[in-house]
């Protein structure tokens, strides 16, 4: 079982709401998250209690200098930041350490695995009518 997990607990309510949808890794994580992967989320800090919040496949991994993130990969990493400023400024928190535009990150975007059935589910059983 693989864990992607996230140390602030800021997250958890964008997680639980599915405004974050990816995450931004300092460094070429392409060996450690591969696409179709099934991981844990999880909320806490290394080394103490952390908070399962779902099971999720990643979709994509994409590794690419930090002057390459899209507005998109931005916004589906931090809903609340809009600039590039802000990213950089929030990695540099989380590694302890300046973040330059030439530096390499990875951008692994993730979708929940839902445990109730969805309607879909629902109107695909064997023996229910379609309301179609």
């Amino acid at each position: 079982m693989f864990v992607l997990n996230f140390y602030s607990p800021v997250f958890i309510d964008q997680l639980r709401r599915g405004r974050k949808t990816a995450t931004i890794r300092l460094g070429d994580k392409s060996a450690k998250y591969r696409k179709g992967t099934v991981v844990m989320v999880t909320v806490g800090f290394q080394h103490a209690r952390r908070e399962k919040i779902f099971m999720a496949v990643i979709d994509s991994v994409e590794v690419k200098r930090v002057s390459e993130l899209s507005p998109r990969d931005i916004e589906h990493d931090n809903p609340e930041f809009r600039r590039m400023d802000e990213t950089t400024h929030f990695l540099e928190q989380i590694y302890g350490r300046s973040v330059a535009q030439e530096d390499t990150v990875t951008v692994v975007r993730f979708s929940e695995i839902s445990e109730r059935p969805s309607e879909l589910t629902e109107r695909l059983r064997p023996g229910t009518t379609s309301q179609n």
